[in-house]
C-alpha cells in the first residue's frame, strides 16, 4: 500500500511512524510534512493541508491507496469530500460529520437531540449579553470560542471576573480570530478527565486505549489552556465499567445520530470527557481526528498494525470484532517554548535528541521544528517537541520519558514536571 499523510505536526509524526511499520505498506507520503519525518515518510513539501486541488493532484500521481487527513481544519472545510469524490479512500470525516468539532454550538445541540450526556450551556453572540450571564452564574463556569482554536479557545474559570477576562479575549480581542465570534458558556464539570478514542467506519466501531492530556500550562493544572502539555495512557480512570459507560451512552448514540442526521461518521471519534466519582461520563467535548499529545502515547503503546484499521475505516468495512493490543503503559511529555501559549521565539537550536533517542523505548516526535541551513533541527512552533516512552506500567514509562527529556535543550524551553503523576497517585 501507499499512504499519505496529511499535515506536519507531532500527531502527524506519530502517525507516519506507526504507519511506516506497517508490513502492508509500500511507501508513506506526508504533505506537507516536516523534516523530521524524512525517515519514514518522503515530503511533498509544497503541497500544504489547505489546497485540495494540489492534494487530489498528489494522490492521483503518486497511486496512493489510503489517505489519512491528520489535523482539524481541512477536514472541517470537506477535503475528505473532495478526495472522496476523486474515488480515494480517505480516513477522516466529510465536512458535515467535521461539525462535531468545527462548531461547538452545533455539537452541543447535536447531544442535546439524541441524549448524549454532557454538561449545561448558552451560546452568545453578543459580548454583553455573555458577561451578564456570568455574572448572574456567579461562580465557575467554562468559556468556550465556538469554532477551531487547534486545541485551545477554552477558559476553565473560578469566578465571573475571570469568565469576563475570557470573554474580552475571545469576543472582544479575538484572541482566536473568527472563532470566538460566539461563545458558549458551560457548566464546569467535577471529576477527572479523559480521552477516549474510537474507530468508526459509520457503523461499528474499534477502540483504543484511553488517555489522560494535561491541558494546563503548569504543574497542578493550573495557568492557561494550551493544546496540551503531556498526555499518557492508559487513563485508569477509564475501568471496565466506565468504558461500557462511555460506549452505551455516548459513541454509539453519537454514531447513530449522525447516521440519522445524514452524516455518518468515518475516521476517529475523540471523545474528550469528564468522569464524575461515580463514574459516570460526560462529553467536555468532541474532535474529529486523533488528539495531540495523546496520539504520540497511544501509539507508541500500541502493539500490531494500525493500518488496517485504518483503511478499513475508510472504506466502511471494520470487522467489529477487531481488538486493538496494547503493551503496558506509555507517556509523552511535551517540551514547549519560552511564552507558549501566547507569544513566542522561533529559530533555536536543539540539542541532545540523539542522545535522548538512544535511551530504551523512547521515541521523540516532532511537532515544531525544522532544519536551519547547517542542518541543525531548529525550533518552529509553541509545542516543539513530544518525547515519549513505553513502559511496564504508568511509573516505567514516565521514568524513561523524563530521562530523555532531561537530555534534550533548547533556549526558552518549558515542560510540565507533573505528567501523570494523577495516575502514579492512583496505583500507589
Amino acid at each position: 500500500m501507499r499512504v499519505l499523510v496529511v499535515g506536519s505536526g507531532g500527531r502527524e509524526h506519530a502517525l507516519v511512524w506507526k504507519i511506516a511499520r506497517s508490513p502492508l505498506v509500500e511507501q508513506v507520503i506526508a504533505a506537507p510534512g516536516s523534516d523530521a519525518m524524512a525517515g519514514d515518510a518522503r515530503r511533498a513539501p509544497e503541497v500544504g493541508a489547505g489546497d485540495f486541488d494540489a492534494l487530489a493532484e498528489l494522490a492521483r500521481r503518486e497511486s496512493v491507496d489510503l489517505v489519512v487527513v491528520g489535523p482539524e481544519d481541512p477536514l472541517a472545510d470537506g477535503l475528505a469530500d473532495r478526495l472522496r469524490a476523486d474515488g480515494l479512500a480517505v480516513f477522516g470525516p466529510s465536512r458535515d460529520a467535521a461539525r462535531l468539532e468545527a462548531s461547538k454550538s452545533w455539537a452541543r445541540e447535536f447531544m442535546a437531540r439524541h441524549g448524549v450526556p454532557q454538561p449545561s450551556f448558552r451560546r452568545f453572540e453578543d459580548a454583553d449579553a455573555a458577561r451578564a450571564h456570568v455574572r448572574a452564574l456567579g461562580g465557575p463556569c467554562v468559556v468556550k470560542a465556538d469554532g477551531l482554536c487547534a486545541g485551545k479557545g477554552v477558559a476553565v474559570c473560578d469566578d465571573a471576573a475571570g469568565a469576563e477576562r475570557a470573554i474580552q479575549e475571545m469576543m472582544g480581542d479575538r484572541r482566536f480570530g473568527e472563532a470566538g465570534a460566539a461563545v458558549l458558556i458551560e457548566e464546569r464539570l467535577e471529576g477527572e478527565e479523559a480521552s477516549y478514542y474510537a474507530i468508526c467506519d459509520g457503523e461499528r466501531v474499534v477502540t483504543l486505549a484511553a488517555a489522560q492530556d494535561h491541558k494546563r500550562a503548569l504543574d497542578g493544572d493550573r495557568g492557561e489552556n494550551t493544546g496540551g502539555m503531556g498526555a499518557y495512557a492508559p487513563a485508569p480512570v477509564v475501568t471496565e465499567a466506565v468504558e461500557k459507560r462511555i460506549l452505551e451512552e455516548i459513541v454509539h448514540p453519537t454514531l447513530r445520530g449522525m447516521r440519522e442526521e445524514g452524516c455518518p461518521f468515518r475516521g476517529v471519534l475523540f471523545c474528550g470527557l469528564m468522569i464524575d466519582a461515580a463514574g459516570a461520563p460526560r462529553v467536555v467535548e468532541f474532535n474529529v481526528r486523533f488528539g495531540d499529545p495523546e496520539t504520540q502515547a497511544l501509539l507508541l503503546q500500541m502493539e500490531g498494525d494500525l493500518v488496517p484499521l485504518l483503511d478499513a475505516a475508510a472504506r466502511g468495512r471494520l470487522d467489529p470484532d477487531a481488538h486493538v493490543r496494547t503493551r503496558g503503559a506509555a507517556v509523552c511529555v511535551v517540551l514547549a517554548s519560552g511564552g507558549y501559549p501566547r507569544s513566542y521565539e522561533k529559530g533555536k537550536p536543539i540539542s541532545g535528541l540523539e542522545d535522548a533517542e538512544a535511551l530504551d523505548d523512547v521515541v521523540v516526535f516532532h511537532a515544531g521544528t525544522r532544519r536551519d541551513d547547517a542542518g541543525r533541527f531548529v525550533t518552529a512552533g509553541g509545542r516543539v517537541l513530544g518525547v515519549a516512552a513505553a513502559g511496564a506500567d504508568v511509573a516505567e514509562a514516565r521514568k524513561r520519558a523524563y530521562e530523555a527529556a532531561d537530555r534534550i535543550d533548547f533556549e526558552g524551553c518549558q515542560r510540565r514536571g507533573d505528567i501523570a503523576d494523577r495516575a502514579i497517585g492512583r496505583a500507589g
